[in-house]
């Protein structure tokens, strides 16, 4: 077995006020009506690696109403050949905590345990949105490779909200703006450095692969000017971008100014002119590159969350995801409506059913 979760325990999160889940690997095909806590149960899986979860929620919007008692999520970690028993919980809507094997953790330390990747539908419109979604999307793939891409993500977001503060209040002492800026160019060299190693990686897994899915090209763009090469150059471009930034009242140039743009490769059509299909299949194919680039990596794939996935593709595409997501032994959590979106599968899934209780959300075998 590669990395999984056989053990899940959700207690007070969402709409799931208990349920406890055996796994054996296998990929999970979960289904049930709309609104019976599906999505629930991934966004569960998915915080056990760093950051806010798929759905980017606060600790205090996770947790199961009216009561308001906070959750605890419980796992049995199946990764590099052993097993990890990982808590992570929220009391009082506070930032959330994390004990690996009993011992208080980081949330760096959890994600060089697991590796999580994933697919909802909100991200379908990336696209044709704007570029904070693409990048967004881009940093998730660098923080599988490089679990310190968050906290560099973090310090660069913080030293740049404290800079444009300063900004705003038409402060124009240098020595304010000094210490700032060499922490934005360092962690932002850094930011800049993994995206582009995160493209290199997907380019080598999409050209190695046979796939049923069409390649996405992927180049990182600027959207005014270009993004200085090296660490010093960024901190000489934000010195000499300081009367430009005070008149616009906020940071013009830096990482969190770039952009993906994407092509599907074959026929050459900039993503956001493709169809709808053909761009959630460019979508579909970057998860699976990253899957595949993660195993070639670190010896094993991710785990793979697909929310609503199967819906949107015709029977053959179906068949075809399911087959490279086996083929690539991943345990990949899938959601649906029916269990006929997951015939495909037959025994190769374990299925669970999520309905609605007297007392919220019930998950049965």
């Amino acid at each position: 077995m590669g990395l999984a979760l056989t053990e899940l325990t959700v207690s007070h999160f969402r709409s799931h006020k208990l349920a406890r889940l055996s796994l054996d690997g296998r990929p999970v095909a979960i289904h049930g009506p709309n609104g019976a806590g599906k999505t629930n149960i991934l966004e569960a899986v998915s915080l056990f690696s760093p950051g806010r979860g798929m759905r980017r929620a606060s600790a205090a919007e996770m947790t199961r109403r009216p009561e308001a008692l906070g959750w605890k999520l419980t796992g049995v970690l199946q990764a590099q050949g052993r097993q990890y028993e990982i808590e992570t919980w929220s009391e009082g809507g506070v930032a959330r905590q994390v004990r690996i094997d009993g011992k208080a953790s980081s949330q760096i330390e959890l994600g060089k345990l697991a590796r999580i990747v994933w697919l909802i539908p909100s991200m379908d419109r990336i696209w044709i949105e704007g570029a904070e979604g693409r990048r967004r999307f881009l940093d998730r793939i660098a923080l599988s490779f490089d679990p310190a891409h968050a906290e560099a993500s973090l310090t660069y977001e913080k030293s740049m909200r404290e800079r444009n503060r300063l900004l705003k209040e038409q402060v124009r002492d240098a020595h304010w703006y000094a210490v700032l800026e060499a922490q934005m160019a360092e962690t932002g060299y850094r930011i800049h450095a993994a995206r582009l190693s995160a493209l290199d990686h997907l380019r080598a897994a999409q050209d190695q692969a046979e796939t049923a899915f069409p390649s996405a090209e992927l180049k990182l763009v600027q959207t005014e000017g270009a993004m200085p090469e090296t660490e010093a150059d960024l901190r000489e471009a934000l010195s000499e971008s300081r009367f430009r930034d005070l008149a616009a009242g906020r940071t013009l140039v830096g990482p969190h100014r770039s952009d993906v743009y994407g092509v599907f490769a074959a026929k050459g059509v900039p993503a956001k002119d493709c169809s709808t299909g053909e761009q959630k299949a460019l979508l579909v194919s970057l998860i699976l590159s990253n899957a595949r680039a993660l195993a070639s990596m670190i010896g094993a794939p991710p785990i793979v969350l697909l929310d609503e996935v199967a819906a949107h593709l015709d029977a053959d595409r179906r068949a075809a995801l399911y087959d490279e997501i086996c083929a690539l032994g991943a345990q990949a959590w899938m959601t649906g409506t029916g269990p006929e979106l997951f015939a495909e599968l037959g025994d190769r899934a374990q299925s669970l059913i999520v309905s609605d209780g007297s007392e919220g959300s019930v998950v049965s075998a």
